[in-house]
């Protein structure tokens, strides 16, 4: 397969003001809420105009949609990555689950994503709230089992990987266990909920 061509220098300064205005943007929506964030802010923190976030991202909302979507494809990598390392089931989705709390725990945004907690700042931007990253990471996951155990309906590979997903969004609104506990919880409830279908 031929490498692609070479990106133009201004094709790596834009992806670069990119990144630097989407992590920017993610600190001060952290830290103050949609209210709280602003273009100039953003572009201020960074080192360009106003102008050029406009041209790049059209609008506020744009900016943030740019970085809810970034955000979602980071964690749905992270995911794929725990479950497709893994031959056996249960490893596998221990692993999945515990890969979650800990890119949960080390990131605000993405804490907001999973459980709604203050989308209400957020306005259109989470109007579902939870509900697309929690479909995008269910179907994923479902995915994963329809390969290992192809046996199984649709439904069934579906419904054991929303249990997990809810069940792990439920110990982030509220731990009450250390994450290896919990992540050996839910691996064994799923498994042995595949167990009892197929028996």
């Amino acid at each position: 397969m031929p490498a692609p061509p070479p990106r133009s220098f201004t094709d790596r300064t834009r992806g670069l003001v990119r990144d630097e205005a989407l992590e920017r943007a993610a600190e001060l929506l952290v830290a103050g809420g949609w209210r709280g964030l602003r273009l100039q802010d953003v572009a201020d923190g960074i080192g360009v105009s106003r102008q050029t976030l406009y041209n790049e991202f059209t609008s506020k909302q744009g900016l943030a949609a740019a970085l809810v979507l970034r955000r979602t494809e980071e964690f749905l990598a992270g995911l794929d990555a725990a479950l497709e390392g893994e031959d056996d089931l249960y490893r596998a989705w221990r692993g999945a689950v515990r890969t979650t709390l800990d890119t949960v725990a080390g990131d605000p945004l993405l804490r907001v994503l999973l459980t709604g907690q203050g989308a209400e700042d957020l306005l259109p931007l989470l109007t579902s709230e939870a509900e697309p990253l929690v479909v995008a990471a269910r179907d994923r996951a479902a995915a994963f089992v329809a390969r290992r155990r192809p046996e199984l309906d649709a439904a069934t590979t579906t419904a054991a990987a929303e249990i997990a997903a809810r069940l792990t969004i439920s110990h982030v609104v509220l731990p009450l266990h250390p994450p290896d506990d919990v992540a050996d919880q839910i691996a064994t409830t799923v498994v042995r909920y595949l167990a009892g279908v197929r028996e």
